[in-house]
């Protein structure tokens, strides 16, 4: 029988406003800020919005560089 494994929020591809709170280690205004800001991440589902993680890993980057 086939195990189901659980994804992290380091697998996925999307990450909501909470799993972007913990992986930058922010707080829900900021992200917020961030996410519907005009980074190139931000990803609106219906009336929620989530954060494309590669694009913000390499928005990260380039803040860095």
């Amino acid at each position: 029988m086939e195990e189901k494994r659980k994804i992290t929020q380091y697998e996925k591809r999307l990450l909501n406003i909470e799993e972007v709170c913990d992986y930058l280690g922010i707080g829900k205004t900021k992200a917020r800020e961030l996410i519907r800001g005009h980074n190139g991440f931000g990803i609106r589902i219906g009336n929620r919005w989530y954060a494309d993680k590669q694009k913000l890993d390499r928005w990260i980057e380039r803040q860095v560089a």
